[in-house]
């Protein structure tokens, strides 16, 4: 045997022996480990033998009373230096009769400090039994009430936060994808709170998510935002895509057991507010063009040539609204009234609208034109060009080639139509809409009021 080991080999060993351990191996007692492992702990922890004398203290329960292991461990129970002499007993009796008990029970009791301060603790106590599987002691657990209920209340605010808030919640991890969603947050997304989980943002929202990703990124890297931001995004839903803005604050997220601060992810809490911006740009928007209008009546009081003054008022009402405009009047030809181009915007560049050089001109619209249908009307008529016409659309119209919206507001003044003014817009834009159209009208008004004044003092060609 003793040759063998010499040798550097090793003998067999049979099924139920136990190795023996290797000389570098140190083995940590039983009770320094225990002893290691009570006095870690975050929790203040006492134990009681089946007489009720102390047998274990450890450092949780030394800090919130201020008496040592050395001088709790072998008293009989807490009367008479933790505990107030008239309390001790029912203090004592509850404690050991958990010994009785299945379970674990919680009780609160006023206790003494070293100092000879109170403190109220909320302890949870079980029965320890022996081998025999009879009573053999009590182990108690307990923290000062205040710290339990800052924990509890913690907790009870991250559930209700996670279910019926009035607000979205959601956690993210470091790799930006939901953990937890809650209810508010699962229906803006657009699915359920579980399908959501694990999933890339860039899945749920269309356009925006590199905003709202940059944002959470920033959150990580630099922590918590001083204010909470609005993010614009389009969301992919069954109806469609929506475009929704989200009035958003950010936490990060860290481990509390960590000495450094190590990140686990981005709370983030979040406001559909979509309805109240778009009436904010609404009213913005109302305001701007009244403005306009206002300033565009003055400036064109100012003018001697009534046409000068249609033009002035074109040029304030395209600020913000549109790229180009063109006029159009009906006039008296040899072959009947034609619409002839009177004004118009430079096509390849921004520029402001001048009359036409060398005198107006017919134009030769197609059945069906859109300013022909509004001359039959007497109102207004929108256009837009099919998805992939490219620049044929606008040149088929006689528009300038990047048109791809347009709004024909007819010219009327005294009972009689005058004629069109169309506003057009590039790709860039949205569409014209209803408030568009609205405003297009009161514009075309007050140009319809310079032409007739125009054609009244006889100016050439109108």
């Amino acid at each position: 045997m003793s040759a063998s080991r010499s040798t550097g080999t090793t003998d067999a060993i049979g099924p139920d022996e136990d190795p023996e351990p290797a000389p570098s191996e140190t083995v940590i007692p039983g009770s320094r480990l225990l002893a290691a492992l009570l006095d870690g702990m975050d929790a203040a922890l006492c134990a009681f033998d089946a007489h009720g004398t102390i047998t274990h203290w450890n450092r949780e329960a030394e800090r919130i009373l201020g008496w040592t292991a050395a001088e709790a461990v072998g008293r009989r129970g807490f009367a008479g230096w933790a505990v107030r002499s008239a309390d001790a007993g029912d203090v004592q009796g509850r404690l050991l009769a958990v010994m009785d008990a299945p379970g674990r029970q919680v009780h609160e009791f006023a206790l003494l400090r070293k100092d000879g301060g109170r403190v109220l603790v909320r302890t949870q106590s079980s029965g320890v039994r022996g081998e025999d599987g009879k009573p053999a002691g009590v182990y108690c657990a307990f923290s000062e009430v205040h710290a339990q209920i800052d924990l509890e209340r913690s907790i009870a605010l991250s559930e209700a936060l996670f279910e019926e808030a009035s607000w979205g919640v959601v956690a993210v991890d470091v790799d930006l994808r939901p953990t937890v969603v809650n209810a508010y947050a699962a229906r803006a997304l657009g699915g359920g709170r579980t399908t959501l989980l694990g999933r890339p943002l860039g899945e749920l929202v269309v356009q925006g998510v590199e905003d709202l990703e940059g944002a959470l990124q920033h959150v990580l890297a630099e922590g918590t935002p001083p204010a909470p931001a609005e993010l614009w995004v389009t969301l992919r839903t069954a109806d469609g895509d929506r475009r929704r803005c989200w009035r958003s604050g950010f936490l990060r997220l860290a481990s509390p057991l960590a000495e450094e601060p190590v990140p686990l992810g981005v709370g983030w809490l979040f406001r559909d507010v979509t309805a109240a911006k778009l009436a904010e740009q609404e009213a913005d928007r109302v305001r701007f063009r009244a403005n306009q209008l206002h300033r565009a009546a003055r400036r064109a009081a100012e003018c001697e040539d009534p046409m000068e003054a249609a033009t002035t008022s074109l040029d304030y009402a395209l600020a913000g609204f549109a790229d180009h405009v063109v006029v159009d009047l009906l006039v008296d030809l040899a072959a009947g009234e034609r619409l002839v181009r009177a004004a118009t915007t430079p096509s390849d560049a921004p520029g402001p609208c001048l009359p036409v050089s060398g005198g107006p001109l017919p134009v030769r619209y197609a059945p069906g034109h859109p300013a022909l249908q509004a001359v039959e009307r007497a109102g207004s008529v929108r256009a837009a060009a099919p998805a992939g016409s490219g620049d044929a659309w606008a040149v088929e119209h006689q528009w300038p080639g990047d048109s791809v919206h347009a709004v024909c507001a007819v010219l009327r003044s005294r009972g009689r139509t005058l004629g069109v003014v169309t506003f057009l817009r590039a790709a860039n834009r949205s569409a014209f809409e209803r408030p568009d159209v609205v405003y297009a009208e009161s514009v075309a008004v007050r140009v319809a009021s310079s032409v007739d004044l125009a054609r009244l003092t006889a100016e050439p060609g109108l």
